[in-house]
């Protein structure tokens, strides 16, 4: 025979399961509209860089520029002091950058690419785990990159390598957008299922308690 804990226990558990997956669907419906919105953004950052020469490469470094001081503002907002002030910052130079000149944008992607790689592998490494895999990958590729940049500057002068960089970085923009839009299309489904039935007599109020019979 059942004892009234165990009772209390089974009752609460398909409360508690129910109370969850409404909470994971809210949070997917807020979700995925932003991350598509980003990805497609990124996207069209990343096609205007190449098909539009100087004035794709300044929208390019301009959007980024934006798109990071707004990461870092929620960075400050959310505690993290350090990252969200150096983000801001960042971002706010880069979009200066690409309103003064395309001389200036050529500059910061010159510079700012190979080091942005060499940033990105640095934390992916120093995560751990599969990060770490993804970490050396990104290694490799801006010590390439790097390598290539210079290379172009010394034999083409640096507004030729500029255009490199300028490549690279809507390639990596366009990349960047892949795993946005596979999320939010992820996202999507988990708050288009059906909403799970709640148990008999229940009607939500006590699950944030710790659920019916708290």
């Amino acid at each position: 025979m059942a004892t009234p804990t165990t009772a209390r226990t089974t009752a609460r558990t398909p409360a508690r399961t129910a109370a969850r997956a409404a909470t994971e669907q809210e949070t997917a419906r807020r979700a995925w509209p932003v991350r598509a919105a980003l990805g497609v953004v990124l996207v069209g950052l990343a096609v205007a860089a190449v098909v539009t020469g100087d004035l794709g490469a300044r929208l390019l470094l301009g959007g980024l520029g934006l798109l990071a001081a707004g990461r870092g503002a929620a960075l400050l907002r959310a505690g993290s002091v350090p990252a969200g002030a150096a983000a801001v910052a960042g971002g706010v130079a880069a979009a200066a950058a690409a309103a003064v000149s395309a001389a200036a944008t050529g500059w910061v992607l010159l510079l700012g690419v190979p080091l942005v790689l060499l940033a990105g592998a640095g934390i992916a490494l120093a995560r751990g785990g599969a990060a770490r895999r993804a970490g050396t990958a990104l290694l490799v590729w801006a010590v390439l990159v790097g390598g290539l940049v210079a290379a172009t500057a010394a034999s083409q002068g640096t507004g030729r390598a500029a255009d490199v960089a300028a490549v690279v970085a809507a390639l990596v923009t366009g990349l960047a957008a892949v795993p946005l839009l596979v999320a939010a299309a992820g996202l999507r489904e988990v708050a288009r299922r059906p909403a799970p039935p709640r148990p008999l007599g229940c009607a939500g109020c006590a699950c944030s308690g710790g659920g019916c019979g708290a």
